[in-house]
């Protein structure tokens, strides 16, 4: 019983980011893609300083240097998520944001299995890659930024982990990274911050998007081998597309179907051969 509900958080929660994803999409006619990811950032940041309740800590500057920057990599990170899936279809835009923690998983590995996922995950990228149809190249750009942030935020996060210990470090790098999007928040949304509705259905976004996700997860591998959670946390690409479908109303083609089918396999595989599964959470 303990596998079959690790496998049902584990899913729970990738469905939840997606599904969260879509609620977002969904606020973009009124905030943009910088005034949601804004609200989403602040509002995640805001749960995580109200769970953790961390004292005022006595950071050095090299502790305070690591965590702002680590703030700006996830700022980045999701801003380039979300002015993706602004253009192209949430199915590819997670596909190539996922090549960037399948880097950090296989790279180094001088074994010829890690380089067919490697080769692999890159035919998919290039499929996608085709511009036309479903994919601009300015979306294909910024999903190319949010997966150089993710890979940055996975090696990011050991560091900051390693130097500052417990939660604070990561409740005050989403602070900060709160306050680095803020003026892109007001450019791009103004006024309608303000608004009620608004910062209501943002509220929900980084619900789904962060504080559900990591209850799920943290549940998941409890009762899961990391290795298999990791090679669950493959079908990520394969959810966002079925989320754009159902929520969204994205249609694929073929050929998007399969390049999502090779990194999905690559990632999975590359998770099974990996001695140590590069994480995947992200706030």
């Amino acid at each position: 019983m303990r596998p079959f509900r690790g496998i049902a958080y584990a899913l729970g929660a990738i469905a939840s980011v997606q599904v969260g994803a879509t609620v977002a999409r969904h606020l973009f006619a009124f905030l943009g893609p910088a005034g949601t990811v804004f609200v989403r950032v602040a509002f995640g940041a805001g749960i995580l300083l109200a769970i953790a309740r961390p004292r005022w800590p006595r950071f050095d500057a090299r502790q305070w240097r690591a965590i702002i920057f680590f703030g700006l990599i996830v700022a980045g990170m999701n801003l380039c998520f979300y002015e993706a899936i602004a253009r192209i279809p949430l199915g590819v835009a997670v596909t190539i944001e996922f090549v960037g923690p399948l880097a950090v998983a296989i790279a180094g590995s001088r074994r010829p299995l890690d380089l067919v996922w490697a080769a692999m995950a890159a035919a998919g990228v290039a499929l996608l890659s085709f511009i036309g149809g479903t994919v601009t190249t300015i979306g294909l750009l910024f999903a190319l930024g949010a997966a150089a942030g993710w890979a940055s935020y996975i090696v990011i996060s050991q560091r900051v982990g390693r130097m500052v210990p417990g939660g604070d470090g990561l409740a005050f790098a989403l602070a900060a990274g709160a306050l680095a999007l803020l003026p892109f928040g007001i450019a791009g949304a103004g006024g309608e911050l303000l608004n009620v509705r608004n910062l209501g259905i943002g509220l929900v976004v980084a619900i789904l998007s962060s504080a559900v996700p990591f209850s799920l997860e943290f549940a998941a591998l409890r009762r899961l081998r990391r290795q298999l959670f990791g090679i669950l946390m493959s079908l990520e690409p394969a959810m966002g597309a079925a989320a754009g479908f159902f929520f969204l109303g994205q249609q694929l083609s073929l050929r998007d179907v399969v390049a999502i089918g090779l990194v999905i396999v690559a990632s999975a595989g590359a998770t099974r051969t990996a001695a140590s599964p590069a994480a995947m959470d992200v706030p």
